[in-house]
Parts: C-alpha cells; structure tokens; sequence
C-alpha cells in the first residue's frame, strides 16, 4: 500500500480513544509518575518518507492532546474509501505514554461513530505496526475489508478507532447455574478441553457444535450442543430451530426450542441440551456414529 498518496491531509476529523496499557500490554511495566506525556512521532523503519510527507506527518501528531502515564492510544485522522474494492482506510496514529518499547498482537478493532455507533470492526495483527517505541506516535492505515462494514457511506467527523479489549481475553466456557452445580470438577475440566480444541471464532461469529446425544427410553432424543460466542457483547436467545442429521446425511430429528432468559455472555462458548420429543423423531435407527446438528436451511 502507498502510504505516501494517502497522507496528505493536515485537518484531523476522528477523535482519540485511550485504554490503561495493562489491557493491551499486560507484560509491560506501568509507570509510578503522574505527569502528562507528549508522544513523538514514529515511523515504521521501513518507511522511505520525503520531508514533505514527514511535515504532514509531524504536524499531524504535534496537535495531538497529551496522554497520561501508562495509556494506549489510537488518534483518528481520516477515512478513505478505496475505490477498487469498496474497503474502507482508517487512517491514525498508534500511541503509547509507556518508558519502554512496546509490541502488540492480534485484537479487534471497532470504526465508531460519534453517537458510539458500531460502524465496522475487524481483526488486526498489529505486529504488522513494529516495535512500538517508547512515549511514540506511529501512523498507520487500518484497512477495513467491506465484508465487515456495518455502514454504507464512512463517518465524517467525531469518528472514533477503538480497541476491543474483550477480543484479547482467551475464549472461555460459560457454564448455566444449574450445569455447574450438577456436573464435577472433572466433568467441567472435560468441557473446557473440548471448548480449548474447537476452532478460533472468527469476529461477530455465533456457530453451535453438537458434543453428545442419546437416544432416551421413551423414545425421545437428547443433543448436548455448544454455543458459541464470537461477538464482544453479551447475545440473548429466545428461539432456536435446530435439526439432526446421521452420519448418512438423513434428517434425524427436527424442531423449534423456546428458551427463557437465555444468554450467552461475549467471548464465551455455553453447553445446553435439548430433548426432541418422539414425535419431533423422524428417523429412528439413525447412524449416530457420526452426526451434525444445525439451524435449518429457510428453504430446506
């Protein structure tokens, strides 16, 4: 990408979002003083810069408000729309007020408006970015990809470019009262192994895994499924259509489960178990060696 035609402008339209360092940078060490800090700019030491665009850049980030000790910091300058693809650029300055050299992994990031809109969000290896100097501001353009755009035109002023710290706490099992009071300590140590194994949610992602089903004496059939919970907020369910098929590929079972007060906290993957009565069973010597259960396709 040529940073070079994209930073041209001087007039700074999104604002400034700030977290504690210890969210981002759990390993970094905080610092005890309590003084403002002014960053400096930083540029990747890849970049080949004339002094025009270093001016650009160095007017860009002598304007910016100072930062406290121990903050993480991203400061909107601008959005573009990339006209080959529709993706949008999100232009802004990376900042730490940390005493030492920083780097950052993979987190998502959220394209805010100024009513606190979600507008975007998107995963981001930020080691892309380097090493992060101490008490810097680097700049960078953040290219949001259009499958993740959650708006049709760009913001145009009071934007903001946040982090989502929830992304960067480890994916975890979310267990119902009543599962942890009825299962044992190796039966949860059990669940959490399979949940560590399943594949990585990708972001705003909801998906469901079934994990066990037996067939009941009187006929009914029990699946234990995992939902799982890829968004940075809490979901809330009320209804779930679900449908089992075997390892033939035939429909085993089909139905639509009520559910009361039913969540399923950020980042988190919930064990439930639902009984299709006889009735809902359509096939009754199904091949459960292997079996998949699924929301069911609208024109199936």
């Amino acid at each position: 990408m040529n940073f070079l035609s994209f930073f041209r402008k001087t007039e700074k339209t999104g604002k400034d979002s700030t977290v504690d360092s210890q969210e981002i940078a759990p390993e970094a060490t905080k610092s005890s003083g309590e003084n403002e800090i002014e960053t400096a700019l930083s540029l990747h030491p890849s970049w080949n810069i004339p002094q025009e665009q270093q001016y650009v850049f160095r007017f860009l980030s002598n304007d910016l408000d100072p930062l406290k000790p121990n903050q993480i910091s991203l400061s909107g300058i601008d959005v573009d729309v990339e006209p080959a693809n529709g993706s949008w650029l999100v232009k802004a300055f990376f900042r730490s007020s940390l005493d030492q050299t920083i780097q950052i992994g993979t987190v998502e990031l959220m394209l805010l408006d100024e009513n606190e809109k979600l507008l975007a969000s998107q995963e981001f290896d930020l080691s892309e970015l380097g090493d992060i100097p101490a008490k810097s501001a680097r700049p960078w353009i953040f290219e949001f990809k259009k499958d993740n755009l959650l708006a049709d035109e760009p913001p145009a002023e009071n934007w903001k470019l946040a982090f989502n710290v929830q992304s960067m706490v480890p994916h975890r099992l979310d267990l119902e009262k009543s599962w942890e009071e009825g299962l044992t300590k190796e039966q949860k140590d059990s669940l959490e192994k399979v949940v560590e194994g399943l594949p990585k949610l990708k972001p705003r992602e909801v998906n469901i895994s079934g994990f066990q089903v037996k067939t009941e004496e009187n006929g009914s059939l029990a699946a234990s499924i995992f939902i799982r919970n890829g968004h940075s907020k809490e979901i809330n369910i009320e209804q779930l259509p679900l449908e089992l098929i075997d390892a033939n590929g035939d429909l085993v079972a089909r139905g639509s489960f009520k559910l009361d007060q039913f969540s399923v906290k950020a980042n988190t993957t919930k064990p439930w178990t639902f009984i299709y009565p006889k009735e809902m069973v359509q096939k009754t010597d199904a091949d459960l060696s292997r079996w998949i259960i699924r929301v069911p396709q609208q024109n199936a």
